[in-house]
């Protein structure tokens, strides 16, 4: 069954830019994992801070082999210490 992965990040402005590099490398390793479907990077429109990474994914257990991934586990390390808190994420069928 599809599953969708919830992403919710709060960002400074000076933190932008190197966020948008660690994503843009992220993004390039998830386009070819097994089992994604797609995703969107969108921006909370009242909180301009908070930003909401919508992805789709085959199954709850592609999205887990997603999330078990050497390269991503490395990435994800660096977009939490640019943040200074851990990524949370939702998942919904």
């Amino acid at each position: 069954m599809t599953v969708k992965i919830f992403i919710k990040r709060n960002v400074s402005d000076n933190q932008v830019a190197e966020l948008t590099v660690l994503l843009k490398r992220l993004r390039s390793i998830t386009l070819m994992q097994p089992g994604y479907i797609s995703g969107q990077t969108l921006k909370r429109l009242d909180k301009a801070q908070e930003c909401m990474v919508i992805s789709s994914w085959r199954s709850i257990e592609d999205w887990n082999d997603w999330v078990n991934n050497e390269k991503r586990i490395g990435i994800q390390a660096e977009i939490d210490t640019l943040l200074g808190v851990e990524t949370e994420y939702a998942i919904y069928e």
